[in-house]
């Protein structure tokens, strides 16, 4: 064994004692080298980056079970970071997987509810101005979309202004009557 792999099997042997600062040492002697492998492997440099914690803090979790006749110090490393890639990779493989074969219905928008309820209203408007007699229904129309005043509307219409006035008016009421359940209550 050269010297630096005895001086890694060192450095494991206290951080079994929980020391820290040789914890410290084994991660700057071989974390740009695993951190490397890792980016290679998974292709993703932040991915990479949680992996390499997982099986650093693997190592720490495990070095009582670290047995230097089996592997170097880095080859040790190297073999939980790649077995966590491995994971990392089929996990991924499995989401993507599932996704394509059960695509997860579209986010949904917090202002549907207030659409959908806006729709709906607008909806239940049109029929009840559906409901009216055409003159009244054009009136009222021409009123509220137009934007046309009472005299405009008359104008527009050839009509008098006091008929404008009552099919408006008689319209109104019709479309209160009809418009009542939307706003849960009867209205004369």
């Amino acid at each position: 064994m050269d010297p630096d792999q005895l001086y890694d099997v060192q450095l494991i042997g206290r951080i079994e004692a929980g020391d820290q600062g040789a914890f410290a040492q084994l991660f700057d002697r071989h974390g740009a080298v695993v951190l490397g492998v890792l980016t290679r492997l998974l292709r993703r440099r932040e991915e990479a980056e949680e992996v390499l914690q997982e099986a650093f803090l693997q190592a720490w979790e495990q070095a009582g079970r670290y047995r230097p006749r089996r592997a170097t110090p880095r080859g040790w490393l190297l073999m939980m970071a790649r077995a966590r890639a491995i994971d990392r990779l089929r996990s991924r493989e499995a989401r993507t997987r599932r996704e394509r074969e059960y695509p997860a219905p579209a986010a949904a928008d917090p202002d549907a509810p207030a659409a959908l309820e806006a729709a709906e209203r607008e909806s239940t408007v049109r029929q009840a101005l559906g409901s009216l007699p055409d003159e009244q229904r054009r009136c009222i129309e021409l009123a509220f979309y137009e934007g046309l005043t009472h005299t405009g509307i008359a104008e527009r219409l050839e009509e008098p202004l006091g008929t404008v006035k009552s099919r408006i008016a008689l319209g109104m009421r019709k479309l209160r009557q009809n418009l009542a359940p939307l706003h849960g209550r009867a209205r004369a």
